[in-house]
């Protein structure tokens, strides 16, 4: 009935995807704060015309928060479903083949069914519009057999700034069994996964300053110091020859494992792999020696300069030595490892390597802990079974190279494990030009949490 339900409705569901995309919800941007207001109140409307209950758009020191619940008795599991609608800046316009907030469906080669093309049709619309679909599905099929609720927030793609305080005010209202989050992706729409495991992040911006000006290199040239030049010289002593990190005590915590999966899948990751290399344009791969590829992308930690500026950064020549140098350093952490304790060792570390003659000033930009799930939850089995029934093969655990930060908050906070169960291709240029998701991702998605809904219900009674 749930099938038949989904497939009478598919043009239906759709259309309500397109009503959402339309609006440009950027949340980096001040001046979309009547977008941000305007999605708000649609999804309101949105979830009440499904059937949710208690729906609510609920205020922060910043965007807000769109709450929604169903529940048909108190005893029965409760899952609560995590999303966002903010999404990043389309710009550069001219980059998109059509305009990023007018959505149209486009077939591709790997999309022979056809895509959705536009900002946020798979970070992170598309991908909690789902959820709402599966609810509906469920609902008016007389299939639901979960308390439901939901948890739309606006400030993910600017760090999620103000929802730990929300989660920790809300805690009692936002309890449940397992919390779902479709904001990740699948190997391939033949090879689904699902995340057990995302890296944390610290990121820190790093300052040399000198001269109270920029100075004409001839007058100073060879009598001065160069903020550049010695950035340069730090930066670049992070890593050894082996591409590892050489900040002290930056490994201490990180538990020196290797995931082994069966053969079939473990050729299924080294094509994963070769084609993201592929994809990218490069002949080869630069990680920490001594360990795979596989295990460089997600059990181990990295660093990486994310920018470096000072001086004259414009076209043509200019002849100066920079009053001051910035870099800007992220790190990718793993399980044990520490957001706090890593800013803390590395400003440490950089310190002791300014010259007495430069002066150093630094900035914490935020990030969040690392995140993983054990294949033994109960969220997780019923995941796989779900994704193993709708896809036809079991789903591969994938240990993922990104960042969640609010994961770990709920965890903490409401004291249940997050499910990291998305849909999306890593071609689907989230946060680039011409983002898309693909039309038989949606509706697979959809499909698999209807599911997901059934199986958990079953391993919780």
């Amino acid at each position: 009935m749930i099938d038949t339900y989904i497939k009478n409705n598919k043009d239906n569901f759709i259309e309500d995807l397109f009503d959402i995309l339309k609006i440009p919800s950027v949340s980096s941007d001040s001046k979309s704060k009547v977008y941000i207001i305007e999605t708000a109140n649609m999804l309101k409307q949105k979830m009440m015309d499904i059937g949710l209950k208690a729906v609510e758009i609920m205020e922060t020191d910043g965007n807000p928060v769109v709450y929604g619940e169903y529940i048909l008795d108190e005893k029965l599991p409760t899952i609560l479903i995590y999303g966002h609608y903010d999404v990043q800046p389309a710009q550069p316009f001219n980059l998109w083949d059509t305009p990023p907030f007018e959505p149209v469906i486009k077939k591709t080669d790997l999309h022979p069914d056809g895509a959705i093309f536009g900002r946020g049709t798979c970070d992170n619309k598309g991908q909690f519009h789902m959820h709402i679909k599966s609810f509906e599905a469920m609902l008016k099929t007389g299939n639901l057999k979960c308390n439901v609720k939901f948890i739309i927030e606006g400030e993910e793609e600017i760090g999620s700034q103000n929802l730990p305080v929300f989660i920790n005010k809300y805690k009692d209202k936002l309890k449940n069994d397992v919390v779902i989050v479709s904001d990740t992706n699948i190997i391939s729409n033949e090879v689904p996964c699902i995340t057990t495991s995302l890296r944390g992040m610290a990121y820190i911006e790093m300052t040399l300053s000198f001269s109270n000006r920029d100075l004409h290199s001839g007058l100073y040239g060879g009598i001065v110091a160069n903020p550049i030049s010695a950035l340069s010289k730090i930066v670049g002593s992070l890593h050894d020859e082996n591409n590892s990190i050489t900040i002290k005590d930056f490994y201490k915590d990180v538990v020196d494992r290797s995931d082994r999966l069966e053969a079939e899948d473990e050729r299924v990751m080294q094509d994963y792999f070769e084609n993201k290399r592929k994809d990218i344009g490069v002949d080869s791969y630069y990680n920490e020696k001594d360990y795979s590829i596989s295990d460089s992308f997600g059990i181990r930690p990295c660093l990486d300069l994310n920018g470096i500026y000072g001086g004259h950064t414009a076209d043509g020549a200019k002849t100066v030595i920079p009053s001051s140098a910035t870099a800007k350093i992220s790190m990718r952490l793993v399980p044990n490892q520490s957001k706090d304790n890593i800013y803390k060792i590395t400003k440490e570390h950089l310190k002791s390597l300014v010259p007495s003659h430069l002066k150093a000033s630094f900035k914490d930009h935020g990030g969040g802990d690392p995140y993983s799930v054990s294949k033994n939850n109960k969220g997780y089995i019923a995941a796989e079974m779900a994704m193993k029934e709708s896809f036809g093969r079991k789903p591969l655990a994938f240990n993922s190279g990104a960042s969640i930060p609010i994961m770990g908050v709920l965890e903490k906070e409401l004291n249940s494990k997050c499910i990291l169960m998305g849909f999306g291709l890593d071609s689907d240029c989230i946060h680039a030009a011409n983002e898309h998701f693909g039309l038989f991702n949606y509706f697979k998605g959809i499909e698999t949490i209807c599911l997901f809904h059934k199986y958990f219900y079953n391993l919780m009674n």
